[in-house]
C-alpha cells in the first residue's frame, strides 16, 4: 500500500508537482485536493491553509508543509501538538525576494518616487546623486530572505545593518539583536526594509514608536505581512516627513478595498504581495529533499520553532 503525499494548494502548480514527484518518486502516491484516496494513507501534506479537521481526518499524517516561506496562515490551535511543520525554503523564493528589494531599494536610493511626481508635473529637476556607499540600509529579519537580500545590498556598496529578535552573524553587516538594540539600529537606518515573519510578537511592529526612532525621511520597503503595519501610524508618518516614500508590496487586508487611502497616496508605491512566489519545479525538489531527510532521521530545512512561531 503506498504512501500518501496529498497537496492542497494551487492546482495549477500541483500537477507540475506531481509531474516532479512522478519522476523522483513513484513509490509516493501524489494526489491533489479534493482528491485525497484513503485519508489513512496520507502521511505528508502540502498546504497553504490546512482542512480546519486535519487532526480527525488524517490520523497518520507525519509532516506538514507549507506551501509558501511563511506559516502565520497557519491554525496552529487545531494541529497535532507533535506534527512537524516545514515552512518553504527553496531558491526560488530567494532569488525572487532579492530582485524585489533590490529594486525597492535602489528606486528610493535614487529618488525615483520623487522623479515620478516630478514627471507628472512637468518639472525637469535633477537631483543631487549619492553614492550607494553613503546611503545606510537596515533590514528587519535576518533568516534566510533577510540574509540573501543583505548579501546583495552589500555587493551594490550600500552601508548595511541588520536587527533580529536572536543574534546572527552576517558578513559585511552590523547585525543588532533584541530590544535593547533595536533604537540604535533604526536612527542609522535611512531606508528600512522589513523582512519580519509574523508572530504575536511582531504583528503592529511598524508603529509610530518605531517610526519616530527613524531619521527624518526615512524610506521604507515593507515585504513582509500586512498586519506588521499600523496604517494610521505609517499615514501620520508620512504626512509628517518621518517617512519619505514607502514600497508595499504586503497590506491588510489583501486586497484593499477600492476606496483605501493606499491606492492613490503620492508617497506610495504598491504592488499585490508579488515580491516572491514559490516557484512550482523547485518547490517540489525542496519537499522531496525533506522527505528523503525525514526518512533518514535527518533534519528538514525549514523545520517551524513553534515556541518562536516561524
Amino acid at each position: 500500500m503506498k504512501t500518501t503525499f496529498l497537496y492542497k494548494s494551487d492546482p495549477v502548480r500541483g500537477r507540475q508537482w506531481a509531474d516532479v514527484f512522478g519522476r523522483h518518486r513513484p513509490d509516493i502516491d501524489f494526489r491533489i485536493w479534493p482528491d485525497i484516496g484513503d485519508p489513512v494513507q496520507v502521511r505528508f501534506l502540502a498546504a497553504w491553509e490546512p482542512p480546519q479537521d486535519i487532526a480527525e481526518r488524517f490520523t497518520n499524517l507525519k509532516v506538514l508543509f507549507s506551501s509558501g516561506a511563511g506559516v502565520d496562515q497557519f491554525d496552529f490551535a487545531v494541529l497535532p501538538p507533535t506534527l512537524p511543520v516545514v515552512r518553504m525554503v527553496e531558491p526560488g523564493i530567494v532569488s525572487g525576494m532579492v530582485e524585489y528589494v533590490t529594486h525597492a531599494v535602489l528606486g528610493l536610493h535614487r529618488d525615483m518616487p520623487q522623479y515620478r511626481r516630478q514627471q507628472q508635473e512637468g518639472q525637469w529637476k535633477p537631483l543631487p546623486v549619492r553614492p550607494a556607499s553613503e546611503r545606510r540600509v537596515g533590514v528587519l529579519g535576518l533568516g534566510s530572505l533577510g540574509q540573501a537580500v543583505l548579501e546583495q545590498l552589500v555587493s551594490l556598496g550600500f552601508d548595511c545593518a541588520g536587527w533580529s529578535r536572536s543574534r546572527h552573524d552576517v558578513e559585511g553587516v552590523r547585525c543588532h539583536a533584541g530590544a535593547e538594540e533595536l533604537p540604535v539600529f533604526l536612527a542609522r537606518t535611512d531606508i528600512l526594509v522589513c523582512l519580519l515573519p509574523l508572530t504575536d510578537s511582531t504583528r503592529g511592529f511598524l508603529d509610530a514608536k518605531l517610526f519616530s526612532m527613524l531619521p527624518m525621511g526615512a524610506g521604507l520597503v515593507h515585504v513582509g505581512r500586512g498586519p506588521h503595519l499600523v496604517e494610521h501610524d505609517f499615514l501620520e508618518a508620512l504626512a509628517s516627513g518621518r517617512i519619505s516614500d514607502a514600497v508595499l508590496d504586503v497590506t491588510d487586508p489583501e486586497p484593499l478595498p477600492p476606496t483605501h487611502a493606499f491606492w492613490r497616496h503620492p508617497r506610495i508605491e504598491l504592488t499585490p504581495h508579488i515580491a516572491s512566489m514559490t516557484q512550482p519545479l523547485s518547490a517540489a525538489q525542496a519537499v522531496l529533499d525533506n522527505l528523503r531527510r525525514f526518512e533518514a532521521g535527518e533534519p528538514m530545512v525549514g523545520r517551524v520553532d513553534r515556541a518562536k512561531g516561524y
